[in-house]
């Protein structure tokens, strides 16, 4: 079992930036391949990105790439999202998740065990 609690979320302009940040607790934050999702109102949950369990690979949703950047820390049990250049259309919740049943690779949110609360990214246009 691993608690996630999502941190950093607001409201800024179209064009800045702001990260997010994941703090996990429980089992060992290190062996989790970890993602980040989204969820606008009225639409689906989407992928945003992921990163494997030592942080050698990444995978970005190709409306992010560019913009985004997924790290994470090991010592700190803390996963990130750097984002940039905002726009209005990544107004939306957003969640981490941890453990994907898939392995490396999973896009779906059905794939991932563990979730986050959430935090609110409202960006102005």
């Amino acid at each position: 079992q691993v608690q996630l609690v999502e941190s950093g979320g607001g409201l800024v302009q179209a064009g800045g930036s702001l990260r997010l940040s994941c703090a996990a607790s429980g089992r060992t934050f290190s062996g989790y391949h970890m993602g980040w999702f989204r969820q606008a109102p009225g639409k689906e949950r989407e992928f945003v990105a992921a990163i494997s369990w030592n942080g050698g690979r990444t995978d970005n949703a190709d409306s992010v790439k560019g913009r985004f950047t997924i790290s994470r820390d090991n010592v700190k049990n803390t996963l990130y999202l750097q984002m940039n250049s905002l726009k209005p259309e990544d107004t939306a919740v957003y969640y981490c998740a941890a453990d994907p049943t898939t392995g490396w690779g999973a896009r779906r949110q059905y794939e991932y065990n563990y979730w986050g609360q959430g935090t609110q990214v409202t960006v102005s246009s």
